[in-house]
């Protein structure tokens, strides 16, 4: 008797929300450089306009470890968490959780948070190769297509990815 092994359906025949969306970048910075301006440095390239604080964005922080917080500071002085860094491996790479709603809240369970993860590769011509893969969209329930096709969008991770490079390239 032949057993056969349970195969995975092809790509196109899972729904649109369990599929991750896939955004690249070649930058100018060597590896440990690129990861630390993506992290530490983030303030200096996220935009005023990506935020789900209830006044304007001060700057914007990831606490450096596996367990640390993704924030918010606000001008009215309030904090305002949107995610959790699940796995701290510089230079190569880093994982946090998206705790944010499709309707633009914050999401407190990690279980239903989706995850982004960006890994940092040397480059052919010495720079570094930028990868970032945002998956999980399913654990946000109603909201997960909505969600993919915000963070798809070219003002989602694209035009986000376009600000890292241009701080990542002077």
């Amino acid at each position: 008797m032949t057993q056969t092994q349970p195969t995975r359906p092809a790509e196109q025949d899972f729904h649109a929300d369990d599929l991750p969306v896939r955004k690249s970048v070649t930058v100018r910075a060597r590896p440990a450089r690129a990861f630390e301006i993506f992290t530490r440095e983030m303030d200096t390239w996220w935009p005023r306009t990506h935020h789900i604080g209830k006044s304007p964005m001060r700057r914007v922080l990831i606490e450096e470890r596996a367990g640390g917080r993704c924030y918010t500071e606000q001008d009215d002085g309030t904090e305002c968490d949107w995610g959790q860094v699940l796995v701290w491996d510089p230079p190569r790479r880093f994982v946090m959780a998206w705790q944010i709603t499709h309707d633009w809240g914050y999401e407190p369970s990690l279980a239903k948070s989706s995850e982004v993860e960006i890994s940092f590769s040397p480059a052919a011509d010495g720079g570094t190769q930028v990868n970032l893969v945002h998956r999980f969209f399913a654990r946000h329930g109603v909201g997960a297509e909505s969600m993919r096709t915000a963070v798809d969008a070219p003002n989602g991770w694209t035009g986000l990815l376009e600000l890292f490079a241009g701080r990542a390239n002077e």
